[in-house]
Parts: C-alpha cells; structure tokens; sequence
C-alpha cells in the first residue's frame, strides 16, 4: 500500500503519513518509519543513507555511532546540531541477520527503494527550505544529485539539488570504518566547514 505524499501541512503533517507507508517492502521488518527530526525552519539539512539499528529501535536519525561521531564533526566545524535538520534517503532501516547471533547488519538500500522514499525527502526539504543541502555518503549524493555523482569527485563542492545549494561528503559510518580513521575524519569536518562557510 502506498501512501500518497501530503501536499499540505508541515512536517507534523509528513512524519504521521510517512509512518503508515508501506511504498516498498523494507516496512516489513524494520521497527518504524524514521523519520528526519530538527528545527522546521533550519538553514542547513543534513540527508543520511537510511537508520541504523539504534536508529530504527529509537525512531530518531543519527543518534547512533555514526550520529555521535556526526555531532563530534559539526561541533568542530562550528555547526550547532540543535539549528540542523537531519534526515536520510530512506526511512526504513534495511537489515540482515547472521547465522549466529542476534546482531542485525546494516544492507545498502536498492535503488528501486531509494526511489520509492524520494518522494518523502522531497517533501522534507519543500517543507523546510534550507539555503544548503548536505549529503552524507553516496546513497544521499545519489538521491539528490543524481546517480552518476561521485562523493569521491566532487566532495566538498556546492552544487544544485532540487534548486537548493547542496554539497556531498562522506557518511560518518564510512569515517568509522576507515583505516586512517583521524585523517577520515579531519576530512569530514573540512567538508561540513564548507558548509558553515556558506552559511555564514
């Protein structure tokens, strides 16, 4: 069952039509719709890959390892987490279970499921009007900018997405899980103090 976009409301209005969706199967398993959470008139939107785990289980964005790692990075690039919105490319967390054990792995969300909630993102951003649009890894550069753009390419560059400024860099998971994981993440924060900049 597909549930039909509000075109009306704000983001109240979204977040209680976005938790009856069922527009592609990842519903079924997953705990609850995630929703993006912060100021309704922030200046500055930060777009994920999809929840987590902790994510799916709390019903908030970000608030995870990747998410503490994410307000680490912000607050050294001079950006107040409470002034930002934060939301993902999909809304429902995309898992599997090992043979052993009851830990669920993270699963790339598909592109037919990144398309089925692009109408939600959409909305998000219609409802928020930020002055820029930060993608955080590829799934989020993908959703916006197009599947032929490359974080690896053009990280830290203002383009347009959806007539609004936007840049790309890389998921705060992907800081985690890199080798050099210090210089990952001064990487990180030279991005998003781009993005103050721009704001500023």
């Amino acid at each position: 069952m597909t549930i039909e976009v509000p075109t009306r409301g704000g983001l109240t209005a979204l977040r209680r039509a976005a938790a009856e969706c069922q527009g592609c199967g990842l519903y079924r398993d997953a705990t609850q719709t995630v929703f993006g959470a912060g100021p309704a008139d922030a200046r500055m939107v930060l777009v994920g890959e999809q929840p987590g785990d902790r994510e799916d289980l709390a019903g908030e964005p970000f608030v995870g390892p990747a998410g503490m790692l994410l307000d680490r990075a912000l607050g050294d690039a001079g950006i107040d987490r409470d002034e930002v919105y934060v939301t993902n490319a999909v809304k429902h967390f995309k898992f599997t279970l090992p043979a052993r054990g009851k830990r669920r792995i993270h699963q790339k969300p598909s592109q037919g499921e990144v398309s089925a909630c692009r109408p939600w993102l959409l909305a998000e951003l219609d409802r928020v009007r930020p002055e820029l649009v930060v993608c955080l890894g590829a799934t989020a550069a993908s959703a916006l900018l197009g599947p032929d753009f490359r974080v690896s390419q053009r990280r830290g560059e203002i383009v347009a997405a959806q007539g609004i400024p936007a840049m790309a860099t890389v998921h705060p998971s992907a800081v985690l899980r890199a080798p050099d994981r210090e210089a990952a993440y001064r990487g990180l924060v030279a991005d998003l103090t781009v993005a103050a900049r721009h704001q500023a």
